[in-house]
């Protein structure tokens, strides 16, 4: 096994973690550093020697900053074959460049922004930067590339063993190169290719990194891992754990649709989730008595489930959940003695995500050979915006209560029925292949609680038939989208059964 001898590096760096031990443990190897502008400066400052790479190039800096490296003297010092372009290099006086450690502008972080102008990323695309790390990257049969701050110790220690790179060290920074330029260039096309009229581009190329391994994913026999979206620090990845076990794949996806659905809410808010659909919502004056609310809601599939809270977890909410086992708690913020309860839950997951609210525009779902991109779901709905299609006209206490069934109904599996009073679900059908299923469900979940109940269908009635099964049970009154043949059925059999019903004119479905 070779090692190409390191005895010139250049180093050029946005990201300035662990430079300055990384310098000196090449100075201490007799290492010459080429550097440029603010890691220059930084490096001289720790009185570390260096050259710029002006004294290397003959031109200084120029174009505020824009032009500095690109260089025959630079690129043909990493680009250049040591054997057979030895001659050449030594005609031209060009030094080899044995290690390149360069990390690019901060695009992604600039762009997160949302005032950020276009004149700012723009000046925030490293070209330079990226332009040697592919130089060298291609080259790294000779010269090795560093584009990870993390990996400076182990260079250090096998330079100091070897003088030089192993090949299979040289050949995996490579590859982590090329991976890091494509996904900075993919984040600039898609930054730049977004367009005012158009929110679905041409190509959709999506960056991902990898968070965590999990145990296993869905079933045991399944392997797994989660990766963040690298633009957005948001949902449950971005969470911050204060105990209990690392998540499983479940977890992820449940604590997802919990914290998706409590979102919704303004007031103290509590959902609980189980295998990705709601089995309690519930709204309050405080955020003790809407985990209360939702618990009891369905208390026997609460069991083992998710939590969500949008309110800060106090001692008192904390009290009530470490009395009932659950799998995952998920709330913006806890009390100091919230915490120190819930540590005596060893095994509950504590995330603290301060804000539930998805910046993410935009569902993805992959399928074989391709994938779907919908706007998500944000709309609010109000009594202003829906149509009283039925004799009897609900009460403002009915209204309350429909508008809280809705936006509830929005996150359970369709085909999806939900009842409610103003403040809690009591009944819930979901992920059936008829509606009249979803009712017969929601009716026996919801057990003798249906007197003055709504309920919220997340898509039309094609028949009256759900109507008639939900006649004499107490509920008041009906919201759903509208839009079947059959509506005006449908409406004389509310009109019949004395039962108040309003079309929203849009559907809530959530296929999967």
């Amino acid at each position: 096994m070779t090692y190409p001898t390191v005895k010139r590096a250049l180093i050029s760096v946005s990201d300035k973690k662990n430079l300055i031990e990384l310098a000196r443990g090449l100075v201490n190897l007799n290492i010459d550093i080429i550097s440029t502008g603010g890691t220059s400066r930084l490096l001289r400052e720790a009185m570390i020697p260096v050259r710029d790479v002006s004294e290397v190039t003959n031109f200084p800096e120029m174009m505020e900053g824009r032009l500095k490296t690109l260089h025959p003297n630079i690129h043909g010092g990493i680009l250049g074959k040591r054997d057979d372009h030895a001659a050449i290099a030594k005609q031209h006086n060009i030094e080899w460049i044995d290690l390149v450690v360069v990390n690019l502008y901060p695009f992604a972080e600039t762009i997160k922004n949302p005032h950020v102008t276009l004149n700012e990323a723009i000046e925030n695309i490293d070209i330079g930067g990226p332009t040697m790390i592919r130089s060298a990257a291609k080259n790294w049969q000779w010269t090795s590339v560093v584009i990870d701050p993390n990996d400076y110790e182990q260079i250090l220690t096998e330079l100091n063993e070897h003088q030089g790179l192993t090949h299979d060290t040289r050949r995996s920074l490579a590859t982590k190169a090329f991976q890091h330029t494509a996904e900075y260039d993919a984040l600039i096309y898609r930054y730049l290719s977004k367009k005012e009229d158009s929110e679905f581009p041409e190509q959709v190329d999506l960056s991902f990194k990898k968070q965590i391994d999990l145990r296993y994913g869905e079933n045991p026999h399944q392997k797994a891992s989660a990766y963040s979206m690298q633009t957005s620090a948001v949902g449950v990845l971005a969470a911050i754990q204060h105990q209990g076990k690392p998540l499983s794949y479940n977890n992820i996806v449940d604590a997802d649709s919990a914290i998706t659905c409590v979102a919704e809410f303004d007031h103290p808010a509590c959902v609980i989730v189980k295998h990705a659909s709601p089995c309690g919502v519930a709204i309050s004056h405080t955020i003790s008595d809407a985990f209360h609310q939702a618990y009891e809601a369905d208390n026997l599939s609460a069991f083992g489930g998710v939590i969500a809270l949008n309110q800060t977890c106090d001692e008192t909410t904390a009290k009530k959940i470490a009395d009932i086992f659950f799998e995952v708690l998920i709330a913006p913020s806890y009390t100091k003695e919230a915490l120190q309860l819930l540590a005596s839950k060893q095994n509950l997951r504590v995330l603290e995500l301060p804000d539930f609210n998805h910046k993410i525009s935009h569902d993805y779902k992959f399928i074989a050979g391709g994938l779907l991109i919908q706007e998500k779901d944000k709309d609010k709905m109000t009594e202003n915006t829906w149509t009283i299609v039925t004799t009897l006209k609900p009460n403002a206490e009915i209204i309350e209560a429909l508008l809280f069934a809705w936006h509830a109904v929005k996150h359970v599996k369709s085909n999806a029925i939900l009842i409610a009073n103003k403040n809690k679900t009591i009944g819930i059908g979901g992920g059936q292949v008829s509606r009249i299923d979803a009712v017969e469900m929601a009716v026996h979940k919801a057990g003798n609680q249906l007197a003055g109940a709504v309920v919220a269908s997340d898509a039309f009635f094609p028949f009256r038939d759900s109507i008639d099964r939900l006649a004499n049970t107490g509920i008041h009154a009906i919201i759903q989208p509208g839009g079947s043949m059959r509506d005006q059925e449908v409406i004389d059999a509310c009109d019949e059964h004395r039962l108040a019903m309003v079309f929203t004119g849009k559907r809530c479905f959530r296929h999967s």
